[in-house]
């Protein structure tokens, strides 16, 4: 039986975030091509909903599909009631009336819907960081981290801005149905079959003032080197700074220190070696510079929650077997 889901429209939507729903989980197969979900929209009254882009959507249903749902889906708004701590009569009751019953999950602003609607208070949840401010006046109940991509409250899924709804679109296809499933619909939109859900959103940050050195060109060449051990005495000379001032400047930069910024680099160059080659995962470890297996899987199951093996098992299933088949001959 198809997997049933509800997108709720409101005016002012967001237009990509509306796009999600129907190209993500419109398009999950299984094995055999039968479709697994069902996705269909409503907006309160049936009735035409508009957006800052200039056109108007007419969905096919009102309110009442709620109940027939698996999965109800609100794309993010740009405005509107929610951002002001309310919403217009019927969205609410029927928000309440499906929650701890059905499967809710918000795109970027729809959180303020979901807050508006009293089902985020206590919980933990995520939205745009540019909103977080206005998020947190309007609904201080609500356990806000506006730095991931999205949180998953069991019942209840928060993504952050646009293309984290992409993340937990797939998220989603790979709770319900398995990872090979969401990597076949992650190929089919071009888009990363996996981004975990603690992954900090890009947060703009402001530069510091131009006049001074930039640590820059020492970022390219950590980069250039992360197979190398890098310290805080040989960046700072590299930078030709002292090491206070690098510290504080490369924060500034970066909004992580020189050693945080370094590991993460380090993560993701081991994450690309994982997925694209077939490389034995102490040559990975190496090459990303943790220097051993034990130390690259307390590093990536520290990020990502998995080890090295399960990581690669996503992305190159053969690769992942020929590693554990290996790794068991050689012990």
């Amino acid at each position: 039986m198809l997997h049933r889901v509800a997108m709720l429209v409101l005016d002012d939507f967001a237009t990509m975030d509306v796009g999600i729903p129907g190209q993500f989980f419109g398009i999950a197969e299984d094995a055999d091509r039968r479709k697994l979900y069902d996705v269909r929209t409503c907006t309160p009254g049936g009735g035409p909903v508009r957006c800052a882009a200039g056109y108007a959507i007419v969905p096919d249903h009102d309110l009442s599909l709620l109940e027939d749902a698996d999965t109800v889906i609100v794309p993010g708004v740009h405005g509107g009631l929610p951002f002001e701590g309310s919403l217009e009569p019927g969205v609410a009751e029927a928000l309440r009336a499906v929650a701890g019953r059905k499967r809710i999950v918000s795109i970027c602003t729809g959180a303020f819907v979901l807050a508006a609607a009293g089902l985020l208070d206590g919980r933990a949840a995520t939205t745009h960081w540019r909103n977080a401010n206005r998020f947190r006046r309007l609904y201080p109940d609500v356990l806000l981290n506006p730095e991931v991509l999205f949180v998953d409250d069991g019942d209840i899924l928060t993504s952050a801005g646009v293309a984290a709804g992409t993340d937990l679109a797939l998220h989603i296809i790979r709770s319900d149905f398995g990872t090979e499933v969401a990597n076949r619909v992650a190929r089919r939109c071009v888009t990363a079959p996996f981004r975990e859900g603690g992954q900090a959103q890009f947060i703009e940050r402001p530069l510091p003032p131009a006049q001074g050195a930039s640590t820059e060109s020492t970022r390219a060449w950590m980069l250039s080197r992360l197979a190398e051990p890098l310290d805080l005495n040989a960046l700072a000379a590299h930078a030709r700074m002292s090491v206070r001032t690098f510290t504080r400047r490369f924060r500034e930069e970066t909004g992580l220190s020189p050693a945080r910024w370094l590991n993460r680099q380090r993560v993701e160059h081991a994450r690309r070696l994982l997925e694209t080659t077939g490389l034995p995962v102490d040559e990975v470890a190496r090459q990303a510079g943790f220097g051993t297996a034990v130390s690259l899987r307390q590093h990536l199951h520290a990020a990502v929650g998995v080890s090295p093996i399960a990581y690669r098992q996503t992305f190159r299933p053969q690769a992942a077997l020929r590693s554990t088949t290996s790794a068991t001959s050689s012990s």
